[in-house]
């Protein structure tokens, strides 16, 4: 018998519908509110540069956070196909070798 750990719950279309619009909403509001900033120039560019920076990070950084979990994943696999191949060819009525 083999027992294997349950897939990880797959996100549904409308979360994924959901997530995609709220970072689209806030992006562009925070972009709206930079560009209407009562500041000068110089101090919007320097603004909307930093809120790229933070959008790029933030997908650098889930990318990571991704790459981890499925590599863990992988490993988990692995080392589960192992142990069932050990119990599969393990006879617990055989003689044991001195």
């Amino acid at each position: 018998m083999t027992t294997s750990s349950p897939p990880p719950p797959a996100g549904s279309a409308a979360f994924f519908v959901q997530a995609v619009i709220s970072f689209a909403v806030s992006s562009v509001a925070v972009a709206l509110g930079v560009a209407y900033l009562p500041v000068s120039a110089w101090v919007r560019g320097f603004l909307a540069l930093g809120l790229l920076y933070v959008i790029t990070s933030t997908f650098t950084l889930a990318k990571c956070v991704r790459d981890r979990q499925e590599n863990q994943a992988i490993t988990s696999r692995v080392d589960q196909a192992r142990l069932d191949k050990l119990l599969a060819e393990h006879d617990p009525y055989a003689n044991p070798t001195l």
